[in-house]
């Protein structure tokens, strides 16, 4: 019994840093937004675009668990500042499509550099060996997460 309480507790400090961490990198990462003057759903909107190429703000809604409504005021910023534009369909003219621009890409790239140089520093004190083991646990956790 003792031990599967142990358990319980070593999933619960898991859990509460990953929480702590995941928290600590979000609010760096706002702060590097600031220098951009681009909001966070803006930047996870320009994100999934990256990653996934042009789509429907339909599409873009459902991915970030938006509505509709909120979401076309999203990107109608975007295109204000130059980030994305929309481009029709050429097999279907009814379908628009969200595009991201070279501005938008390069905010994001830049972001992300940032980011990663915050985390460098982060684990400035970690061992080679230490960064590889932790870089390979996370990605087992990342993939028990996909095949959930």
């Amino acid at each position: 019994m003792n031990d599967k309480r142990s358990e319980k507790g070593h999933v619960a400090d898991i859990e509460k840093s990953l929480r702590r961490i995941s928290g600590n990198i979000k609010q760096k990462g706002r702060e590097i937004l600031n220098e951009y003057k681009i909001t966070p759903p803006q930047f996870v909107a320009l994100q999934w675009l990256l990653d996934h190429g042009d789509m429907t703000v339909g599409d873009l809604a459902g991915r970030m668990y938006l509505a509709c409504s909120t979401t076309t005021d999203l990107v109608d910023r975007m295109e204000k500042t130059s980030l994305v534009v929309r481009i029709r369909d050429e097999k279907d003219r009814r379908v628009v499509r969200v595009h991201l621009l070279k501005e938008g890409e390069r905010i994001i790239e830049a972001v992300i550099e940032k980011r990663q140089e915050y985390l460098d520093q982060l684990l400035i004190h970690f061992t080679p060996s230490e960064r590889l083991t932790f870089e390979l646990l996370l990605n087992k956790l990342q993939q028990e997460m996909k095949e959930e």
